[in-house]
């Protein structure tokens, strides 16, 4: 399980990965969206001063952090033999028995393990096959949070309740190292660092641990986001409120 024990029981997976520092595909920092550009008719509103969150204020321990990070599989990218699946063919579904089509093994293993995967093939390419320990295999048109909401790339986050509770903003300050003690590359760590995070799931219970929160990266967009950079362990990382 890359390093650790089988983590979050999601709506969209039983487990949220966390990776081993390597290097391959390109996952894209998080962009702000454009700003919306004001009408001819009215003019633009004047900024209301809020005050900026202190990161300089750590969350929990500093340098007392585990960041480990999951993502979306791509089923092109993988080649194993096709294994018929059987699951739920809409979401709202548990344990279901309906044919859902045939897939990759080493796909379907990625699912297990990450939460969901694209799909690019046959009659159901563009949906998500998703996969959870108390739902199982199903077919959907996005990832889902455990609230059932679509996962958001670079903002969505998974901890012990008891760690950060739901709804819990929190950025990344400080990236620490990875697992094998080697310093985070600048842009891997400018990376995380630019997000903003939200915790939207919640660790199945005694899976999480104490001090370890999981980011989601988002879709495998070429090579196998298991070989690129961003897909790895921080530790002795420190958070600070977002």
């Amino acid at each position: 399980m890359r390093g650790r024990a089988p983590l979050a029981l999601l709506l969209c997976g039983a487990v949220a990965g966390c990776g081993q520092s390597a290097r391959g595909a390109d996952v894209p920092p998080p962009v702000a969206p454009p700003a919306s550009a004001p009408t001819a008719s009215s003019p633009p509103a004047a900024p209301v001063p809020t005050a900026a969150p202190d990161r300089a204020v750590p969350l929990g321990r500093v340098r007392g952090w585990r960041i480990t990070t999951y993502y979306t599989a791509l089923e092109s990218l993988y080649h194993g033999a096709r294994k018929p699946v059987r699951g739920c063919a809409r979401f709202h579904c548990s344990h279901g028995k309906t044919p859902l089509g045939s897939f990759p093994k080493d796909f379907l293993k990625v699912v297990q393990t990450e939460g969901s995967g694209r799909i690019t093939e046959g009659p159901q390419a563009g949906r998500y096959l998703n996969w959870s320990h108390s739902v199982g295999f199903w077919l959907d048109d996005t990832t889902r949070d455990s609230r059932g909401r679509p996962l958001r790339p670079w903002a969505s986050a998974a901890a012990d309740k008891s760690v950060l509770a739901r709804g819990q903003r929190f950025a990344i300050v400080d990236c620490g190292r990875d697992g094998n003690g080697r310093p985070i590359e600048d842009e891997v760590c400018a990376a995380f660092r630019k997000a903003n995070w939200t915790v939207t799931d919640l660790f199945r219970p005694g899976y999480g641990g104490e001090n370890h929160a999981d980011v989601y990266i988002g879709e495998e967009k070429g090579p196998r986001l298991a070989e690129s950079p961003f897909y790895t362990t921080l530790s002795g990382a420190t958070l600070g409120p977002s």
